[in-house]
């Protein structure tokens, strides 16, 4: 996408400017999308476009600025003004561009590039549609969606690197709104991954349709939560977003680094129930938090976070490297050429373990089994939360009781890994969108399901 003559004569312009380091990410994106309201399809949206980033780095100072333009001049003039207060004589040289060829592990057929597939996409969303009003008469609306992306990236550095990529996302769900007089209760289901849309081929719409209807109108019979602390159970898959929010972002270099979070200084250390396992990758096949290459152009790889309780590894970029001395681990990412990169999670999720999940709600003398959970508020550093439990029981002598709504989940990261006593072995993981400093990136979110002895349950019964 750059010719690599005036990536060569920029990153070269740059380092004369003092810096020592620079890098320059190429990023050309076509995305997608159709919406729909109930039966009725909304306007389909699509558009293209293309940037490219400069960072320069000076000893621990970062500057970044981009560009739509791929005029060497253009980028030149980025670079001096980027460096205006931080110019110096040089010490760093640059290194000839050496073209590495990156092994695709995410296969993709159906991409946008070649296939829009309005026609079929539509009929997804209205065949779940049916299925969801098919359910109940008191299904009163859906909206469905379907969003696909391809993102083409290439990156240069002053240290010789020059690779490219291209990634295929897409996802695809519905939501369903129950009502009855006046009380009205939602629910929802979607699925997708870094593939194309052959996507249709492993997800069933009428299971979208029925899933978010099934949602919807156990939320709408449902009966308050009691509050308390108590055992619960948290379901497998989307599940997984409270390791996600109040645990990983606490691994990252990012947060690390500047000791603003409380595992900075724990590495080796137990933090976790020995039961407990977690790790963020890169590389399952065709999963959306997937990538081939991060954003700094290193191979993704398997990163054991937790090992039998114990913190293992940090998520390390480029600069967490150098601020923290641990090894990158592929996890620089971006949301554009917009944002400079920086430590961020891919697929992370709660290993598998030997429990039943009949085995933990068994074990349960009062408490909640929280079946699926939504979104919620995390404090950045102390990993403290407050999450919505979107589908909940009751759970009485062993056995579930009867569906509660307007559950919350209420504690710190670093007090859940102590309290989980049991892990299942079901795992799943789920798409996510995660936002951080360097813009919203795809992520996977994920765990079997597992049991909390204790926690603070928010309900008003």
């Amino acid at each position: 996408m750059l010719n690599a003559d005036t990536a060569q004569q920029v990153i070269n312009h740059a380092l004369s400017l003092g810096a020592n380091f620079a890098e320059l990410f190429v990023e050309k994106q076509h995305s997608a999308s159709i919406n729909t309201l109930s039966d009725h399809v909304e306007p389909v949206k699509s558009g293209i476009d293309f940037g490219i980033g400069l960072r320069m780095i000076f000893g621990n100072k970062v500057l970044y600025g981009y560009t739509n333009k791929s005029d060497a001049n253009e980028l030149q003039r980025i670079a001096s003004a980027l460096a205006a207060k931080d110019r110096r004589d040089p010490v760093t040289t640059s290194h000839a561009f050496d073209f590495t060829a990156i092994a695709n592990k995410h296969p993709s057929q159906r991409v946008l590039s070649n296939d829009f597939a309005i026609a079929s996409k539509v009929d997804f969303l209205m065949a779940a549609t049916v299925a969801a009003k098919k359910a109940s008469d008191k299904i009163s609306q859906t909206r469905g969606f379907c969003m696909q992306r391809e993102q083409q990236i290439e990156i240069f550095n002053s240290e010789g690197l020059h690779v490219n990529d291209t990634r295929h996302y897409i996802r695809i769900g519905l939501s369903a709104i129950a009502a009855d007089g006046s009380e009205q209760e939602s629910g929802a289901w979607n699925d997708g991954g870094l593939l194309g849309w052959e996507l249709q081929d492993v997800i069933d719409p009428v299971f979208t349709g029925q899933e978010a209807s099934r949602q919807a109108l156990i939320k709408l019979g449902a009966k308050a939560c009691p509050s308390g602390h108590m055992p619960v159970v948290i379901g497998n898959g989307f599940g997984g977003v409270i390791f996600h929010e109040a645990c990983g972002h606490l691994l990252e270099t990012t947060s690390v680094a500047k000791k603003a979070s409380v595992f900075h200084d724990q590495m080796g250390e137990m933090i976790a129930n020995p039961v407990v396992n977690a790790v963020d990758e890169g590389m399952s096949k065709n999963n959306w938090g997937s990538i081939n290459i991060d954003d700094e152009g290193m191979a993704t790889q398997h990163t054991q976070l937790i090992k039998d309780g114990r913190l293992n590894s940090f998520l390390v970029d480029r600069m967490g490297s150098e601020q923290t001395g641990f090894a990158r681990t592929g996890s620089g990412r971006r949301q554009s050429y917009q944002f400079a990169p920086a430590s961020r999670m891919r697929n992370t999720y709660i290993e598998a373990g030997n429990d039943d999940l009949e085995a933990m709600i068994a074990s349960i003398d009062k408490g909640i089994y929280a079946a699926s959970m939504g979104g919620g508020s995390v404090q950045p550093g102390t990993g403290e939360f407050n999450f919505a439990v979107t589908e909940g029981y009751y759970v009485e002598d062993g056995k579930i009781q009867y569906p509660i709504k307007s559950a919350t989940l209420i504690s710190t990261g670093p007090e859940v890994l102590k309290e989980i006593s049991m892990v299942g072995k079901d795992l799943q993981l789920a798409c996510g969108m995660c936002g951080s400093v360097s813009g919203a990136v795809p992520t996977s979110v994920g765990q079997p399901a597992i049991k909390v002895d204790d926690i603070l349950v928010g309900g008003n019964a």
